[in-house]
Formats: structure tokens, sequence, C-alpha cells
């Protein structure tokens, strides 16, 4: 599997000059592949590829906590209609 590091690198190494065809063939991908990671990685450093990791970790630890909130929203919902 491919990192982000190693994606960030590609990236720069393409938009410093190196041919699109080298550095597919050196990662073992397609070029639509690369297209892609362009779309999203272009332009960010390290430092801005590490700060995204830690959001999107902490959006997923977001969307679950609100499934489970949701949940026992539901649950509570239900026995309370039931007593009543």
């Amino acid at each position: 599997m491919i990192s982000e590091a190693q994606i960030v690198k590609a990236i720069k190494e393409y938009e410093g000059g190196r041919e699109l065809n080298d550095v597919c063939r050196e990662l073992g991908i397609h070029k639509s592949t690369f297209y892609n990671w362009r779309k999203k990685y272009a332009g960010m450093d390290s430092q801005e590829l590490k700060r995204l990791k830690e959001l999107e970790e902490e959006n997923r630890k977001l969307k679950h906590m609100y499934a489970e909130l949701a949940l026992d929203n539901k649950m509570l919902k239900d026995v309370l209609s039931k007593k009543f």
C-alpha cells in the first residue's frame, strides 16, 4: 500500500518536471489514480497532510458518537411510547 507521504512526494516530483509515466510506473499505478491523488493532495506538505489525517480521524469519531446517540434516542422513544 502506498502511504500519503509517498503520494505527496510523487506529486511534487511530477510538478517538478518528472514524466508522469515514470512516476506511475515506479508506484505501479494507473494515470487516472495519479490524477485522483493529485486532485486530493496537490499543494500539500507534510504538516498539512498530518492535519488532514487528524481531521479525518476526528470526523470518524464524531460520526460514530452521533450514530450511538441517535440509536440511544430511538431506543428511549420506543420504550417511552410502549409504557404509555
